[in-house]
């Protein structure tokens, strides 16, 4: 039996699955690809907004594919030590979040994902020191922070596309901004004196104040109860003088009444407390309504 055929098929057979093998690659729909002629790009697959996930064809041997992530990508950037506007040192982390917008300019401005990570690390650099140079420390960590991510995210966009990166920022934020060590202890203190001047001139006021409306009360007391004092003396004298024309009046048509009604005060005034001692006479005119009535006759 001629083995020569069989030989001769199963290499053409093999050569043909390197040739359809170098011809084939598959994009996943997480992807998207650029197709190099002798390292020079041709086209692009599954850009963004662009159709072509699956099975896609190649010319065997002279091109090859470079994939890069469709998804959104995130990049840490190292802890930068920048300076703001009153010149104190901080240490910030930040993050970018991004997407590889037009892959044919990424492949010719970055290449390749490494060379990408340490672009935009000096790009965050840039951009940390421009913003936050401008802003005083107490605002960056405390007073400012959704207008400082605004003015980062809108500065980082800004650098990215006029460096003609090929990618669309989507967010950038300050994870973290803090003192270097060696400063803290001496920052915290100054802090620290600032709030207790604070405190203090809060108190001063507060005790001012006090003092102010306890004097106006005290005043508004001392008003009232002199006018007080005045209406009830003007009254006790008019009900004085009314009590002397009643009993004037009253003397003048009864005297003996009169002088029985004078009697009948005094034994109240001076025998009420029922612990009174009197030395008189015992026919002395005190007792004389005590053996006579009002009319003058003994009982």
């Amino acid at each position: 039996m001629n083995r020569n055929p069989l030989i001769l098929y199963a290499v053409l057979a093999f050569v043909a699955l390197v040739i359809l093998a170098n011809s084939l690659f598959v994009v996943e729909q997480r992807q998207q690809a650029i197709v190099l002629r002798f390292g020079q790009p041709v086209r692009v697959i599954h850009a963004p907004g662009q159709p072509g996930a699956g099975l896609n064809l190649k010319q065997p041997f002279v091109e090859n594919v470079i994939k890069f992530d469709r998804r959104n990508i995130a990049m840490e950037a190292d802890q930068e030590e920048v300076t703001s506007a009153d010149q104190q040192k901080l240490v910030v982390d930040a993050f970018l979040r991004y997407r590889i917008s037009d892959p044919l300019q990424y492949y010719r401005t970055l290449r390749d994902e490494r060379t990408a990570q340490d672009r935009l690390e000096r790009l965050v650099n840039s951009s940390l020191r421009q913003v936050l140079g401008r802003i005083n420390q107490s605002d960056i960590i405390s007073g400012q922070r959704d207008q400082l991510m605004r003015q980062s995210r809108a500065d980082m966009a800004r650098r990215a596309k006029e460096s003609r990166l090929g990618i669309e920022v989507i967010d950038f934020r300050i994870k973290r901004a803090d003192l270097p060590a060696a400063n803290q202890a001496s920052v915290y203190r100054r802090m620290q004196t600032q709030r207790q001047q604070i405190a203090a001139q809060y108190r001063a006021q507060g005790e001012q104040q006090k003092r102010e409306i306890m004097a106006t009360a005290d005043k508004e007391v001392a008003i009232t109860l002199a006018d007080a004092q005045q209406i009830g003396e003007t009254t006790r004298g008019e009900g004085d003088a009314l009590r002397t024309r009643i009993f004037a009046q009253a003397y003048g048509k009864d005297p003996s009444f009169a002088a029985f009604y004078r009697s009948m005060q005094a034994y109240e005034t001076g025998l009420g407390q029922g612990d009174a001692t009197l030395v008189l006479s015992p026919d002395s005119a005190f007792f004389k309504y005590f053996e006579q009535g009002p009319g003058g006759s003994k009982r």
